[in-house]
């Protein structure tokens, strides 16, 4: 039986060229689990398994494995950093434990550095910071930390310094041991632990002090011992107070390495060890009951009922289908029957595995705290919840962003239609933010994702993984409608067909909502049961309805508050059903009297290049109705923010690499949706 408090559930997230991957096949080379050091360059890295991520040199899926390190179990998840696989990233950290934060010593904080952070922060888990590329040209440690503290608005404290920068970095003083450790062979497996270099020695005391200091605020015994006596202060004293305030999110700390040089990947495993949580440091968690609809506590231990949560879904030629689980209470056994919570059905486990990136290994069971994989669940989804059939509990469910572009796309002969229609079925099953859909008028399968990159990968794959080559229309962005003001309006819904009859009416107003948040805000304002209480949620459940279709041009309403004023019944002929019809049939009326306006997605553009290209790229900017909302120059490279209309992005990386020879990038994060100027609606509605 594996000790709980041995696991660590880490994720490895970054904005992407980060190094994330990198830092990953180096962990997995130092905990002896590979024997060569793989290359993203070289494209033969373990966790970037998939042949699109080696020709393109990113990641595009969450990679799991499994190693060990000072006798602890670590299950690492290598997250994809480019925007358009945000969802890996919000999968992962659902059922993920701690997180190890990458970023470039050179870029610092960058767009998607700061949505993985907000996720991480939404799911609550503690993280350490690694700044990596220490040996990079224009690698700044403390600039970045400085900017981490300022626009991620976190308590980061560094528990080791830098020893040198770009060419010249050797390695790192530790403030916790007061000690450098210099790495000299080629391999980076060896390591010298030697006296702090004198031309440094007072900026290490001065960050030690900083480090006990903010330590002392959180911990009470360090706090008399740092105010009377800082030389009693002993490591293990540190190190357990830190660990403390990571574990609360008080304080976060900050390591340097450059991992493609081999050097500071040891003492990052170190503090995965250390400062992260194991599961056993939530001794219980809580669940929904399904059956008495409540909220109720479980347990952790391997010894409880089996509660896990299905959170990916992997197709492979050779295991067949995978449905990725964490197991948070009890023990998941080959054999075992579980309960699913979306289907209500019980389904049999015939077999387990281990996932070690691409390779598996058979496992006879999983425990609580640790991740595995089921082999050959066919109706499990992702954000599943599988639990022992005699006590069902429902855990948290994750959320995931809407697609914001599509295309239509049709099979290029007839007979290969069938085989499209189950390919996209099983690429939308593992691909939560993968939808597909009819349009009604034209009757076309309109594919829809997060943008260009992640479709052009899913057609890729329709043609490499299931032979379907595919004729694909123009990009489709994904609109929505809002209403600028109030309107009040009555609707009867009246139907008589000779016997009993239908019969609702309801009076109320629609409006924009006030608060910024989407979807409907429902008031009920009926007095003296003008309508009886057990309609009104069909009153509800029809505006809900009528929202997914706007009156525009038939795009979703992003958000509309409904305040239910008055209506009446039938003794007779009124049925939940016909306030539904009234609520669907009120929108229509109401809507066209509400003033709507068309709502298109902006994003954060970030640019850098070198600066003798700034002015046609802002330029470029401008004509694509972009708004700079910023200009910086780190490290002799120009740092341009803007927002930009998704509808005006596209082919704009092709475009930047042509107005800059190459040497500029490009990071596009999505940022709201924002009214479409009348001149453009005009246009958009005139092709819809």
């Amino acid at each position: 039986m594996k000790r709980q408090d041995k696991f660590r559930n880490i994720g490895i997230m970054a904005h992407v060229d980060a190094g994330k991957t990198t830092v990953t096949e180096r962990m997995l080379y130092y905990t002896g689990l590979t024997h060569k050091l793989g290359s993203v360059d070289e494209g033969n890295t373990v966790m970037d398994s998939d042949p699109q991520e080696e020709k393109r040199g990113i990641t595009i899926s969450s990679a799991a494995i499994t190693t060990y390190w000072n006798n602890h179990q670590v299950n690492i998840i290598d997250t994809p950093g480019h925007v358009d696989f945000t969802a890996e990233v919000e999968r992962s950290l659902r059922v993920l434990d701690g997180a190890v934060a990458v970023f470039c010593a050179k870029s610092g904080v960058q767009p998607q550095s700061e949505t993985v952070w907000r996720q991480a922060d939404r799911y609550n888990v503690p993280r350490i910071v690694l700044i990596n590329k220490m040996d990079r040209q224009g690698a700044d440690f403390s600039r970045v930390v400085t900017e981490i503290r300022k626009q991620l608005h976190a308590n980061v404290v560094p528990v080791q310094l830098p020893i040198g920068a770009e060419d010249n970095f050797k390695g790192v003083i530790d403030l916790i041991t007061m000690k450098a450790l210099l790495w000299n062979s080629e391999d980076g497996k060896q390591y010298e632990v030697t006296d702090i270099p004198a031309d440094m020695l007072e900026e290490a005391e001065t960050a030690r002090n900083y480090l006990l200091e903010e330590l002392s605020l959180y911990e009470e015994v360090l706090f008399e011992k740092y105010t009377t006596d800082v030389a009693a202060i002993l490591s293990e004293e540190i190190i357990n107070a830190l660990r403390n305030a990571t574990l609360r999110m008080q304080v976060i700390p900050v390591l340097a390495a450059a991992a493609y040089r081999n050097k500071g990947i040891q003492p990052l495993l170190d503090a995965v060890v250390r400062y992260l949580p194991a599961p056993a440091g939530i001794p219980s968690i809580s669940v929904a009951d399904p059956v008495n609809n409540t909220k109720v506590m479980i347990s952790t231990s391997a010894e409880d009922t089996f509660a896990g949560l299905a959170f990916k879904i992997i197709s492979d030629d050779y295991a067949g289908r995978l449905t990725m689980v964490r197991v948070y209470s009890g023990t998941l056994r080959t054999g075992d029957t579980v309960w699913n919570s979306r289907t209500g059905k019980r389904i049999r486990v015939n077999r387990l595995m281990r996932i070690m990136s691409d390779k598996y290994e058979t496992a006879e069971q999983i425990e609580a705290g640790d991740i595995g994989a089921v082999v050959g669940l066919k109706d499990v989804r992702t954000g599943d919840t599988l639990a022992d059939p005699e006590r069902p509990v429902l855990l948290e469910q994750m959320s995931f962003p809407e697609p914001m572009i599509g295309y239509a796309i049709e099979a290029k002969s007839n007979k290969e239609a069938g085989k499209l229609g189950e390919a996209l079925s099983r690429l939308v099953e593992a691909d939560p933010t993968l939808t597909v859909e009819v349009d009604v008028a034209s009757g076309q399968t309109i594919l829809k994702g997060m943008g260009e990159l992640h479709l052009e990968v899913v057609i890729e794959k329709l043609a490499t993984e299931y032979q379907v080559e595919i004729n694909k229309g123009q990009p489709q962005i994904a609109y929505k409608e809002v209403f600028t003001r109030p309107v009040e309006h009555k609707e009867v819904y009246r139907k008589q067909n000779g016997g009993s009859g239908n019969f609702a009416e309801i009076v109320f107003e629609l409006s924009p909502r006030e608060d910024g948040e989407t979807g409907l805000e429902f008031v009920n304002e009926i007095k003296g049961g003008a309508i009886p209480r057990e309609f009104i949620p069909s009153v509800r459940k029809g505006f809900e309805e009528a929202m997914l279709q706007g009156v525009l041009a038939g795009y979703p309403v992003k958000s509309m508050k409904v305040r239910l004023l008055d209506g009446s019944i039938h003794e007779n002929d009124s049925h939940a059903l016909d306030f539904e019809h009234a609520a669907l049939m009120g929108f229509r009326h109401a809507a066209e009297k509400a003033a709507p306006k068309l709502l298109e997605p902006f994003m954060n553009v970030e640019v850098t290049s070198p600066e003798e290209h700034t002015g046609m790229i802002t330029g470029d900017l401008n004509r694509r109705r972009g708004i700079i909302r910023g200009m910086e120059m780190k490290a002799n490279t120009q740092y341009i923010k803007a927002e930009v209309p998704l509808a005006d992005l596209f082919g704009y990386v092709t475009v930047l690499r042509t107005l800059s020879s190459g040497r500029a990038a490009a990071s596009v994060t999505f940022q709201d949706y924002q009214q479409v100027p009348d001149n453009i609606a005009r246009k958009v509605l005139e092709k819809t």
